[in-house]
């Protein structure tokens, strides 16, 4: 009996669960991608530049995990406000309390297995086109990766299984405990607004002062490092509550005040319904405020540090490629860019250490990066310090100079003098004279400098090649990274590859489930209201007008949450200025989505919210 209760509950407001569900299944599959992508082994261990980013999906998966244990609690509490009523007329009719209590845990329950079934096939979808994406994105080829994994699945079922079953035990102890007169009357209760006095004036100075600490740490995280982290979450997360709970209703009320705008239309009454519930309001919006802030600020430094790399990649690096030894193959392929400098230095090898010209180093100087200030985009200028000496030596060994810190950067970094490619020799700058001593072949090395570092990544590609291997026969053992430029492309592009998924898929989420938050809150006070609506359509008030009040009041309650956590987002970005030169790159598209993804959820609202409230039209 009570399974053919909970199938017909579940049919009549089939509607009403499929926002639910829908939510549900996107976080359900975006956690099954986040675990395939982090515990395939094969597909792992297949490329180095994959293991250093697991890390980042695992982080993915425990901050979406959190956030969906928040979402369905507040979510399951909307379905059982709808409820209520109709488990008051059941208890009125003599059902027993166990009874109703095992009603609302087997609907929850199932809700839970529908979406996780469902939830796992899209993930297994989005898992193939992810997983191609993003090995696309990384130039390789992922051996061994599977997209149905057994401990994946395993793993995402044991989590939210556990998670259904206790939303459903706390659901239906939450209705065991209330009483018919309860149930019957909790859409009649009332919030009470206080919006002047001393309280809401301190509320008010509060928000203001705690913002404002919060933005200067953000904005100074340079110089206050982890201490402005903390400073920022301990002052932003109650200034944000401040805002709402203190500002906000105060803010409503002026407008009603306001006798030219409340005697507009029925303005009165739209600032009225504002007014109505506020407080209990303000808190849900102080909450999707902050979360929509996570999301965003989560999309937006991912896109950032992806649109970056190249940046990134030039920090350390004047010159564009660096080529030991050049081959045919990598002449021809040089041949192929835009050049607009090039210069070739001569050196010798043997078993005792790196000999350089001084000759070539001094007439031709190459560039190297200055650093100017801490945290900045390094400028690029060409080694000018004179090296009279006969004989140096990058670590000053015994009978040579130390060579200069320019010249050291030049001979380590921009001519990639390094352990990745030579392996721990030493490095010595001879005079002509001393240099004829050397019993070993002479070796060339070119610096190349190009139009555009883009635009030539396949033939960096070629030339990298060629140059692992050369350091591969110095070395003795296979090289993953053997440094220059590209090596440090490579490098980032990995860890800003799995940020950018990390950060789209989990802002995604969070703005999803954020916004069906707020939806189900503004949906959960609907049945207060239908009473009123009603009563203005029978005094003659046009259907167009208080559709028209329905959009203007929910739009405002999408607003104030959307201003402030975009906000915190822009002046957010700047906590990452120490790891991303340029944090504001390309924030028009996390933005863009964030919009689109909100207005869905708004337009969403306003049509069940409609439904409800809105008297039937005979």
């Amino acid at each position: 009996m009570l399974v053919k209760l909970t199938i017909s509950s579940m049919r009549k407001m089939f509607k009403d669960y499929l926002v639910l569900l829908f939510g549900l299944t996107i976080s359900i599959a975006i956690f099954y991608m986040f675990q395939t992508l982090a515990q395939n082994k094969a597909f792992i261990e297949s490329n180095a530049m994959i293991s250093s980013v697991v890390f980042i999906f695992h982080v993915g998966s425990v901050i979406l995990g959190f956030i969906t244990i928040f979402y369905i609690f507040y979510a399951t509490s909307f379905i059982q406000t709808l409820r209520q009523k109709e488990m008051a007329m059941y208890m009125t009719l003599g059902a027993k309390k166990g009874k109703i209590t095992q009603l609302m845990f087997f609907e929850t329950f199932f809700i839970g297995v529908i979406s996780l079934v469902v939830g796992i096939f899209l993930g297994i979808g989005l898992a193939v086109g992810i997983a191609e994406l993003f090995m696309w994105q990384l130039d390789f080829q992922g051996e061994g990766f599977k997209a149905i994994y057994p401990s994946s699945i395993l793993t995402t079922v044991i989590f939210y299984i556990v998670l259904f079953l206790l939303t459903s035990l706390v659901n239906a102890w939450q209705i065991g405990r209330k009483n018919v007169l309860d149930l019957l009357k909790a859409e009649q209760k009332q919030d009470i607004v206080k919006t002047n006095g001393i309280k809401t004036f301190i509320g008010a100075l509060l928000a203001i002062i705690l913002i404002g600490i919060g933005y200067y740490a953000m904005t100074e995280i340079e110089k206050l490092q982890q201490f402005g982290v903390i400073l920022a979450t301990v002052t932003i997360i109650p200034g944000t509550y401040f805002i709402f709970i203190s500002l906000l209703p105060y803010v409503v009320k002026k407008l009603k005040q306001n006798r030219r705008l409340n005697e507009t239309g029925i303005n009165s009454f739209t600032l009225g319904q504002l007014r109505f519930r506020m407080l209990h309001l303000t808190q849900v919006l102080g909450t999707v405020a902050m979360l929509i802030a996570l999301g965003l600020g989560a999309m937006t430094a991912g896109i950032s540090f992806y649109h970056n790399i190249e940046t990134q990649s030039s920090m350390y690096h004047a010159n564009d490629v660096v080529i030991h030894q050049p081959t045919e193959e990598d002449l021809q392929t040089l041949k192929e860019m835009t050049i607009t400098e090039q210069h070739a230095y001569s050196y010798k090898i043997n078993d005792n250490g790196i000999y350089y010209l001084k000759q070539d180093l001094v007439e031709n100087a190459p560039e190297v990066k200055a650093y100017d200030a801490e945290f900045e985009l390094p400028k690029t200028k060409r080694v000018n310090e004179p090296l009279p000496a006969a004989r140096y030596s990058l670590n000053g060994e015994e009978g040579t100079e130390e060579l200069p810190e320019n010249w050291w950067t030049a001979i380590s970094t921009e001519l990639n003098t390094s352990y990745n490619m030579f392996g721990s020799l030493p490095v010595y700058v001879l005079n002509a004279e001393e240099y004829q001593k050397v019993e070993a072949d002479e070796q060339s090395v070119i610096l190349v400098q190009v139009d555009d570092f883009m635009n030539y990544l396949s033939q960096f590609e070629t030339i990298n090649d060629n140059q692992t291997e050369l350091a591969e026969t110095y070395l003795r053992k296979p090289v993953e990274n053997n440094g220059g430029k590209y090596g440090n492309y490579l490098a980032f592009k990995g860890i800003a590859s799995g940020t950018i998924f990390m950060g789209l898929f989990l802002g995604v989420a969070f703005l999803m489930m954020m916004a069906s938050v707020l939806m189900f809150k503004l949906l959960s006070s609907a049945g207060a209201d239908v009473h009123r609506y009603h009563m203005l359509r029978k005094i003659g008030v046009r259907r167009s007008l208080l559709k028209r009040s329905i959009y203007r009041e929910l739009f405002l309650l999408f607003l104030f949450p959307a201003l402030v956590g975009l906000v915190h987002v822009i002046v957010g970005m700047q906590m990452f200025s120490f790891i991303i030169i340029e944090p504001y790159t390309k924030i028009w598209i996390p933005i863009s989505i964030f919009f689109v993804i909100y207005g869905i959820y708004y337009l969403i609202t306003v049509h069940l919210y409609k439904r409800i409230v809105l008297p039937k039209e005979v």
